[in-house]
């Protein structure tokens, strides 16, 4: 399962969790029946945004009250079930382009997932790393330059104020005089408009590029709902690297640009089935 992106605290959003699943899947005592599927489920996963530690969840602005929230103990203890899998939201995401995805075969590899943020996750032979503190990808909180040099201290995320959704809206907002979304702004045609976007996609490639530089992936792969304006961003990011990078990587869209968390959940969970059952350990 893909967990809530915003607005909600620990505690009820595990009980609706819980209950949704026991609705949709009629689960007997939160055991799957094999009357209903013939089978029982052999592993469980859930993914969420933020560095997910054993006792607690960092890097989550969005999600007050989760600071201290145990996602994989509690997750098990709701459903009854002996353990569930927890991994980052966006590395889980990479996880299931380098499966079944447009990630496939690609070695060294870069998922970057623009929406209301921004975070990345590097894959090296087939496995996606996490990094000494589980916070391998977030690049929200590079330097696009310019930036306080306390700007991280003090919470904020300088890259991800750039060039994200939340962010260039805001921005849009501002500088048009009405209120504008980031997918309404990739839409525009006026010069005002044209020129923010063609601004923070050069900020983008300029980020991608020291990754490129520093890690030589052969492919990037770009997902999340920014990837609704693909036609535009796709091309602009091809056409920047190539004048950035010594050995520009192929770049294309994700397979997975609807629910990649979902998707990215049940890859964590297939992880486990492959594994005989043991949670997978983040790399």
């Amino acid at each position: 399962m893909s967990w809530p992106a915003s607005g909600s605290t620990p505690a009820p959003s595990a009980g609706r969790t819980r209950s949704w699943s026991g609705r949709r899947w009629r689960y007997g005592g939160w055991r799957p029946s094999r009357r209903d599927f013939g089978r029982t489920v052999s592993s469980w996963a859930a993914v969420a945004p933020g560095v997910i530690r054993p006792d607690r969840i960092l890097l989550t602005p969005n999600l007050p009250g989760w600071e201290g929230l145990a996602l994989a103990d509690r997750l098990a203890g709701e459903f009854g079930v002996p353990a569930v899998a927890v991994a980052n939201d966006v590395r889980a995401g990479a996880l299931a382009e380098a499966r079944l995805g447009a990630l496939r075969g690609a070695d060294l590899g870069l998922y970057v997932s623009l929406g209301t943020g921004i975070a990345a996750a590097i894959v090296v032979g087939g496995q996606v790393l996490a990094g000494a503190h589980q916070a391998a990808g977030e690049i929200g909180y590079m330097d696009p330059g310019g930036a306080p040099a306390g700007a991280v201290a003090a919470g904020r995320a300088p890259l991800e104020e750039a060039v994200a959704g939340k962010g260039l809206g805001e921005r849009a907002s501002a500088l048009l005089g009405e209120e504008v979304t980031a997918d309404q702004l990739f839409g525009r045609t006026d010069t005002a408009a044209r020129e923010l976007v063609a601004a923070a996609l050069e900020l983008l490639a300029a980020a991608l590029g020291n990754l490129c530089v520093f890690a030589d992936p052969e492919r990037i792969v770009l997902g999340g709902g920014m990837m609704a304006a693909a036609g535009t961003v796709v091309p602009a990011l091809t056409r920047s690297l190539a004048a950035r990078v010594p050995f520009p990587p192929e770049v294309r869209p994700a397979r997975f640009l609807r629910d990649a968390s979902l998707h990215g959940a049940v890859a964590l969970a297939l992880e486990g089935t492959a594994s005989g059952g043991r949670i997978p350990q983040a790399r």
